[in-house]
């Protein structure tokens, strides 16, 4: 089993140093300071980043991103935006619209083609910025609306703030782990589930991994309907071993919404989504692709990975690649 020592051993102290929050019901201050706007991506470190990418396999690397087209699942609980694309100009039109002047004989030499799209920042495989969802008005480090919130997206831990991240990646495959093809709709994920994948797996979550979990859900992405359906995923237990015991760097999923509806918080209708962001400052990743994988059972592995920069925004789309380690599994 491929282990890195070394990895992030110039950060363990300070990630000794939990986030405070008051309470359980507030945001929490960031332990690298008040101006912090990345939360756990400040783990990474020039150190961690040459270990995370040493003995690498890159016979196979792996595409842990879906396609994007009409009609592929989104979020549309909350009444947003599917997926749209449209031509903006076709070789056709262009000879009879001649947009640029050019020319009938030009148009019909030089065939032009153009598109654009338009989609609700949290479609396809993308990354949760930490401003995504706070509590009583503020986000991660006590950053609040009123003061931080514009007509133009949030000047404070936007998306574009984000590094690139570079790290080693541990993917658990739950279904696998417990002899199934994939989770059963609604499932919650718990402490114990991940404690078995690793068990059935034979690794181990190193301090500042990227934590990679299948449910299976993704077998159906090419029905938007039965894709989106209850789909299984995580609980808080699992949350809490992720962030508190194992002190994972960023999270990730094969589903749309991270975690399990309904809450199992009464007071709370994403109590995973607003742990791991307003209060552990832990970025989440959704609509991961893990299938290829979990099929060669691939567990451990360089990943790589770095969100749009779109300035203030929520989230943005993320195309993450992982690359195996010599003789992982």
């Amino acid at each position: 089993m491929k282990r890195h020592t070394a990895l992030f051993h110039s950060v363990i102290l300070s990630m000794f140093l939990a986030p405070a929050a008051a309470n359980a019901a507030d945001v929490a201050s960031s332990p690298w300071g008040p101006d912090d706007e990345i939360g756990r991506l400040n783990m990474m470190t020039a150190d961690s980043r040459k270990a995370a990418l040493e003995n690498l396999s890159p016979a196979k690397t792996y595409d842990l991103s879906v396609e994007y087209f009409i009609g592929m699942p989104s979020w549309q609980a909350a009444g947003d935006p599917h997926f749209q694309m449209w031509m903006t100009h076709t070789p056709k039109g262009t000879e009879v619209d001649d947009p640029l002047s050019v020319g009938e004989e030009m148009n019909a030499h030089v065939s032009y083609t153009g598109s654009a799209f338009s989609m609700y920042a949290h479609t396809g495989t993308h990354n949760d910025a930490l401003n995504h969802f706070g509590l009583n008005g503020k986000i991660w480090n006590h950053f609040s609306a009123d003061q931080h919130l514009g007509d133009r997206g949030w000047n404070k831990t936007g998306i574009e703030k984000m590094p690139p991240i570079i790290a080693r990646g541990v993917l658990l495959d739950i279904p696998a782990a417990k002899g199934l093809k994939e989770l059963e709709p609604g499932y919650r994920i718990t402490r114990e589930d991940l404690k078995l994948a690793l068990s059935v797996q034979g690794i181990d979550i190193a301090l500042g991994d990227v934590v990679l979990i299948r449910t299976g859900r993704m077998r159906h992405y090419q029905e938007a309907d039965r894709f989106m359906e209850n789909a299984p995923g995580l609980g808080m237990s699992a949350a809490r071993f992720l962030a508190d015991e194992k002190q994972a760097l960023s999270v990730g999923a094969d589903n749309l919404s991270f975690e399990a509806f309904p809450s199992e918080d009464d007071g709370n209708y994403v109590p995973v989504h607003t742990y791991l962001l307003a209060q552990q400052g832990v970025t989440i990743m959704e609509l991961v692709n893990l299938e290829e994988l979990a099929e060669d059972g691939v567990y451990e592995f360089a990943f790589i990975g770095a969100p749009l920069k779109i300035r203030g925004g929520d989230a943005a789309p993320l195309r993450p690649v992982a690359i195996p380690y010599e003789g992982s599994k």
